[in-house]
């Protein structure tokens, strides 16, 4: 903490800090000094405190594992960013950014992905999150031997065409519409000109179809 003065803590999974750390965090965040181990002397400091976690902080509260006071202590600003399974899209976007990043020191590295692999992609559920993704995505770009990886290399199943339980027309239209503007962009990496051309139509609707979802 005394080196992060004038500068950001940032604090990884604070769910799993014990009760006895819990209550000294506080006292921290509510004094703004510490004391050296062994130490006499308060020393004050001046940071950015930065928390993180994947436990729901609320339930712990209320099980009487995390401590109230601590909680709206750090919590004066919440960003709660969605599980891969809840982000349609994104699953796509980060592949092709983790394909980019590891071939970067891989010779003879994969150029992309087979259309079947961006499928297994978007249809698996992540359970680890972007964390199973990056470790994915980096074996496939060791063991691959063709040019793109395959759902074989990711060590996916490449999911059925499935069937949307919807009963309006413009409903059905504007799901699949928007569903297929999010799944070329993702596919083609956020390219326009290739997300387009993917649709089979031109750029400048692709452009309408984007300001219409809300997508740029």
């Amino acid at each position: 903490i005394e080196h992060a003065h004038k500068g950001t803590l940032f604090l990884d999974e604070i769910g799993d800090l014990p009760m006895s750390l819990q209550a000294k965090l506080l006292r921290f965040l509510q004094e703004r000094t510490v004391e050296r181990l062994g130490g006499r002397n308060e020393i004050p400091v001046d940071i950015r405190v930065v928390c993180a976690t994947n436990q729901d902080l609320q339930q712990q509260m209320r099980e009487g594992q995390f401590r109230e006071d601590l909680y709206y202590r750090i919590s004066e600003i919440s960003v709660i960013i969605p599980p891969l399974r809840e982000r349609q899209g994104d699953r796509s976007l980060l592949a092709h950014a983790l394909l980019e990043r590891f071939s970067q020191s891989q010779r003879n590295a994969p150029r992309g992905f087979s259309s079947p692999a961006i499928r297994a992609i978007e249809a698996y559920e992540w359970p680890g999150n972007v964390r199973e993704m990056e470790n994915v995505i980096r074996r496939a770009v060791i063991m691959a031997d063709a040019s793109r990886i395959t759902p074989e290399d990711l060590g996916l199943e490449p999911p059925a065409e499935a069937e949307e339980d919807r009963v309006g027309l413009r409903e059905v239209r504007d799901a699949a519409e928007q569903e297929a503007v999010i799944r070329a962009m993702g596919r083609c990496n956020g390219n326009i000109a290739q997300a387009a051309d993917l649709l089979g139509i031109t750029r400048p609707t692709l452009y309408n179809l984007l300001d219409k979802y809300g997508l740029r």
